[in-house]
Parts: structure tokens; sequence; C-alpha cells
């Protein structure tokens, strides 16, 4: 007697293109995505005695930091804007950024128990890091539109129709740290000591990126080079569309946006190459 043969609902294999970012698989797992943004989100708060009163009192400290360090001591320009809300502006972005970067940059070591127990698809951990850091930079950024609507009452900022763009830059912001975070969470599987320089290398590279200074301040080399910087088109373009300052040009957001397609296409690739075979050193 023949028996039935089996149908099977799914397959899982590992023949895929390695640039393939499996978007429709994302999105049947869209349920997943959703329970790793509430976890990260209420593990955020959990023995805490202010809760998400946190989210507010980190920008506000930094930023009266950076306020008598850089305004008050070093006397670093704000190109006529308001020196408060420029730094609460530079700080608002670098948080999501940098929260984004080292985030999805642990996906391999941090996610091993669970992606060695069950199959899901595994870009579905950066993203929802990604997106629940964006939960946080819109309890932040909330706090930076009340200083913006103060000045702004009081005539010292001029703000323009650039400021339609604002989802693009958080867009174009998340793509790089997602990007970037790929790379550091696949070298990280064989490469340990990578997590600490990325750590060190984040720290130092705020100070490259146009968080704390406008790009006006720069020497003509530096001002050069600093278009290079991926976040320098995405910081000047937030300041001149909220704050009238700046010496934003389109072509600036352009060489940001090139170069972080490449960084993304560049992650994907060695993310998926990666994650076939990571739970062998990881």
């Amino acid at each position: 007697m023949n028996e039935p043969q089996q149908k099977w609902t799914e397959t899982i294999d590992a023949d895929h293109s390695l640039f393939d970012l499996k978007l429709k698989e994302v999105w049947r797992y869209k349920d997943l995505v959703y329970m790793f943004v509430k976890r990260d989100f209420v593990s955020s708060f959990k023995q805490t005695i202010l809760g998400p009163i946190w989210f507010f009192i980190n920008p506000i400290l930094t930023t009266i930091v950076y306020l008598i360090v850089f305004r008050r001591i070093a006397n670093l320009p704000t190109d006529g804007a308001p020196p408060l809300l420029f730094y609460l502006a530079g700080v608002t972005l670098w948080n999501y950024f940098s929260a984004c970067l080292l985030g999805t940059s642990s996906t391999f070591v941090g996610n091993a128990n669970i992606f060695g127990k069950v199959y899901f698809p595994r870009l579905v951990s950066p993203l929802s890091i990604v997106i629940s850091n964006l939960m946080r930079f819109g309890v932040q950024f909330l706090l930076f539109i009340i200083g913006w609507g103060y000045y702004l009452s009081k005539g010292q900022i001029h703000p323009n129709i650039w400021i339609l763009a604002t989802p693009f830059l958080i867009l174009l912001m998340a793509l790089f740290a997602l990007g970037v975070g790929m790379i550091f969470s696949a070298l990280t599987t064989k490469y340990k000591d990578l997590s600490m320089l990325l750590g060190f290398g984040v720290s130092l590279y705020m100070y490259a990126t146009p968080v704390i200074y406008p790009t006006s301040a720069l020497p003509g080399f530096f001002k050069s080079i600093s278009f290079y910087n991926p976040l320098t088109g995405i910081f000047e373009c937030f300041k001149y569309a909220w704050l009238g300052v700046g010496d934003f040009s389109p072509i600036m957001l352009t060489i940001s946006t090139f170069i972080i397609l490449i960084l993304l296409v560049t992650g994907t690739f060695i993310f998926n190459k990666v994650e076939k075979s990571f739970m062998d050193t990881v």
C-alpha cells in the first residue's frame, strides 16, 4: 500500500541570492517584528523609577553639557541659531543613529540562542531594533519640537520647505545604521573584540559629524572631506530645514544617499552570507 505523499507548506533552505533582503518573507513575520519591538521597549523600563521619562532626561542633560562645554568654554559657533536648540537637534538625531548602529551590530551574537532554536528571517531582528529606536526617537523629537516652537514664537529661527524632507532624513539614518550594523554583526561572530572597538569608534565618529558644530566652522580641506561623511548631509539638511542655518546644499544629501545605498547593499551581502553559517563561529 502506497503511503500518501506529504505536501510541505514551506521549505527552508540556504539557497538564495546574497543581495536578497527577503522583504516579502519579513512581512509575513510582521507579528514577530511587533513582538521584538514590544520586548525591547518594555525591557528598557524594567526596574526603573522614572520609566519613559529617561527618554527626555538623556537629551536634556546631554544638551546642557554640550552647551556648557562646547558653547561656553570652547565657544564653538552655531551659525546664529539658538545654541540650546542647535545642540538639541544634533543630540536628537545622533541618539537615534548611534542606538540603531550599536543595536544592529550585535544581532548575531545577542540573538544566538534564539537563532539556534527556531527559524525566522534573520533580518527581522535588526529591523525590530531600528523600529524600536524609532519610538524612542519620536519621544525625543517631541522634546525638540517643544523647544523649536518656543524659539519660533520668538522669531529667532527661520525654518523652510526642507522640513518636508525630515522623514527621508530619518529613513537615510536608519538605512545607514542598518547597513553598517549588519556588516559589524557579521564580523563580530568571528572577531568578538570588534564590538568594543565599534563602541569606541562610534564615540569618535560623533566628533567627525556636525553634531556640536556646523560645517561652516571647518577649514576648507576638512570641510571638503566632511561632505563624504554620510551623516553630514543629513545633519546639515535637518538643521537648515528646522533652524534655517548652515551651508546645506542638495548635493550634500545626494552624496550621503549614494554612499548609504552602497553600504546597505554591502551590508546585505555580508549579512546574508554569514547567516548561513554563523552558528558555527558565534
